[in-house]
């Protein structure tokens, strides 16, 4: 815990965990204030599960979430009367902490000078310039004198990482900028076998600082918003930087809170989701100890990353109770929001086999929308074929979630959405279609890949070429195309996968001969490729500008007349 003192009632701090509530209680600290939203990232906890372990430290923990970037004069207030009302001195924390110092820097307008507010501001680390002016006037002026980059790229992901990389190996000396507020990078997709037992948790996570590419300026911030007429973006605290070209890659939105009851019960009462760092080692642990019972395993509506990982989870599950015997004891349900079993329709059969073996029951139809934890209990909105929807109610001893999924609210409420709140990209060059100098990648993008590590691998390049195409570059006539690739390793059992390959259309797109992998078959093959060629590839490949098959395909011209 790294608290940074702002007065002798508020230090402030960036995101903090169950077990610190305890070390905030050591450190002589009387309340917290959360100001980060539920859901806003992998790896955190909720407000419920940091108000219990507060409670018990001794504290008292008020939750008061706000947007990044989105902080009204309505927060404020209510921030300022929160801290007069908390026994002191209180810790308050959001991602950075930067949402909780403007909350108070704006509760103090009035009360304190504008240059002390800043200064205690700077000496905690924060920037507030950009929101002195709103401060002192109470108006929300933007300062067009910015910081400058030929190319910003939002999100420090896979996609963002990626793409950088890519445009150095091609040229260096580039002038990017990275922008985004996160400490740790994590490999998700190492998350489904952390939830199998085959990785620890630590083995998908590392240093965001030793990802950024060297010569890449790193902007540590949130994306308040996008102003592509003035090609700006907009960092929390009103503080613009302008591009010359822009690249999009924030990722999505995992949308806990809308479930009913289940931010309250995930980590606990036997309710767990591989979706999120610190819950994939919950999963192991109820699946090895579970002898007895019914499990539950949910899908939500589409579109969400990774489709087939809440069957990869369940698969996994069903065979480590086969191997210890006990799996006729266990009833095995996967509730699927949609109407089939996989989108690419020839994998079904495959995976059909999978579903036999284990005894699993398929229900299609069936949206998970409420969860009581302590009573173990489920619902579920049932669509029928006449339009007409029922709740239906299921018990369970285990069940794991996958949570409902959206765009990030700063791309849904922007000028580079289409009307479902997704970047609205050309599906081939990746390019925005309202705005040229925008490129856009991974899980937020609008096109109609399935949302994947393996895609962003595939996007990366396309997006890399283009971009030093439109900066005059890359000597090249033809656009970089991408042709939908996305690929799913499914985990149908502890050292077979079935490594499905699909791109735009569900058409199968195979990179191996059938000798090899056969992808319409579990193989050992593919289980290595997932478990230890895969992770290598990511953090030693693809973070790094190295692109094994990954050349971009080419747009056709047409012939002269």
């Amino acid at each position: 815990m790294q608290a940074k003192r702002l007065t002798d009632e508020l230090s402030v701090s960036a995101q903090l965990t169950v077990p610190e509530m305890a070390e905030a209680k050591a450190a002589g600290f009387r309340s917290v204030i959360v100001n980060r939203p539920d859901g806003e990232g992998a790896d955190q906890p909720t407000f419920t599960e940091i108000e219990a372990a507060a409670r018990q430290a001794g504290l008292e923990a008020r939750y008061l979430p706000v947007e990044t970037g989105k902080v009204s004069d309505e927060d404020a207030a209510a921030f300022g009367a929160l801290l007069a009302t908390l026994p002191k001195p209180a810790l308050g924390f959001c991602r950075s902490g930067t949402r909780t110092a403007t909350l108070w820097a704006l509760s103090q307008a009035g009360k304190r000078p504008l240059d002390e507010i800043v200064r205690r501001a700077s000496a905690a680390g924060y920037d507030l310039s950009g929101v002195a002016k709103r401060i002192e006037t109470g108006g929300v002026p933007v300062d067009r004198s910015a910081e400058h980059h030929d190319v910003i790229i939002v999100g420090g992901g896979a996609g963002g990482i990626a793409v950088a990389a890519s445009m150095l190996a091609r040229k260096s000396g580039l002038d990017i900028a990275i922008v985004e507020p996160a400490d740790v990078h994590y490999y998700q997709p190492g998350w489904t076998l952390v939830g199998g037992g085959v990785f620890q948790a630590g083995d998908t996570r590392k240093q965001m600082s030793s990802l950024i590419p060297h010569g890449v300026r790193w902007i540590k911030a949130a994306v308040a918003g996008f102003d592509p007429q003035n090609k700006a973006v907009i960092l929390e605290g009103c503080r613009p930087v302008t591009y010359e070209k822009l690249v999009v890659a924030p990722g999505l939105k995992l949308n806990w809170a809308g479930v009913e009851g289940l931010e309250e019960t995930l980590g606990k009462n036997g309710v767990t989701s591989n979706y999120r760092y610190d819950l994939a080692p919950y999963t192991w642990e109820l699946v090895k100890n579970f002898r007895r019972g019914t499990a539950l395993f949910t899908q939500p509506p589409m579109p969400i990353k990774c489709a087939g990982a809440p069957q990869k989870a369940m698969y996994l599950s069903c065979d480590h109770w086969l191997r210890q015997g006990v799996l006729n004891d266990v009833r095995v349900e996967f509730l699927n929001a949609g109407p089939v079993l996989f989108g690419v329709a020839d994998y079904v059969p495959p995976l059909m086999e999978y579903v036999k073996r284990y005894g699993i029951d398929l229900s299609f139809g069936h949206n998970l929308i409420r969860v009581d934890g302590p009573a173990k209990r489920a619902w579920f909105k049932v669509s029928g074929k006449d339009g007409e929807s029922t709740i239906v109610e299921r018990a369970f001893d285990m069940m794991h979630v996958t949570p409902l999924q959206s765009p990030p609210d700063v791309v849904k409420a922007s000028p580079l959405a289409n009307e479902a709140g997704w970047l609205d990209l050309d599906p081939a060059t990746l390019r925005h279609v309202k705005f040229p100098d925008i490129y856009g990648l991974g899980d937020a993008s609008g096109t109609t890949n399935a949302k994947t590590a393996a895609a962003a691998r595939k996007m990366a390049p396309v997006v890399a070429e283009n971009l030093l195409r439109d900066l005059g570059v890359l000597d090249e006539p033809r656009a970089a195309v991408y042709d939908g690739y996305g690929s799913c390793p499914l985990t149908v059992e502890r050292g077979k996968v079935i490594l499905a390959e699909f791109g735009y259309g569900g058409r199968r797109i195979p990179s191996f001969p059938k000798w090899f992998i056969d992808d319409l078959k579990p193989s050992k093959a593919a289980w290595l490729l997932k478990e230890r060629v895969l992770p290598a590839i990511y953090w030693k490949a693809m973070l790094k500008g190295r692109e094994p098959m990954a050349k971009p395909g080419r747009e056709v011209l047409e012939a002269a007349e």
